[in-house]
């Protein structure tokens, strides 16, 4: 089992900044993936940016260029630095992990975390 706890988020402004953190109950070393979902008011959930098979990244083509993930696995956290916010940004971030278990690939999510970005 893994918990994903998230923190930071809430309002910010166009053009402004804004951090979201994912603090994992274990080492985000034996974690296959994690990083960063968010779904939208009437929108599907997408993927935001993740770290996949070892230090590999992978962004949302909305996102590039303004969005950094990074971590820190001293503290099993990994952030989501997000730059020239848009309204558009406006989403519940949510947090993932894959963890692969003798061959069965388990999904894990936290609770979700509003982003509010004011034109």
């Amino acid at each position: 089992q893994v918990q994903l706890v998230e923190s930071g988020g809430g309002l910010g402004q166009a053009g402004g900044s804004l951090r979201v953190s994912c603090t994992a109950s274990r080492s985000i070393f034996m974690l296959n993936a994690m990083g960063w979902y968010r779904q939208a008011p009437g929108k599907q959930r997408e993927l935001v940016a993740a770290f996949t098979s070892g230090s590999s990244t992978n962004y949302a083509d909305s996102v590039k260029g303004r969005f950094t993930i990074s971590r820190d696995n001293a503290k099993n956290t990994v952030y989501l630095q997000m730059n020239s916010l848009k309204p558009e940004d406006t989403a519940v971030y949510s947090c993932h992990a894959i963890m692969v278990v003798t061959g069965s690939t388990r999904d894990y999510w936290g609770q979700g975390t509003q982003v509010t970005v004011s034109s």
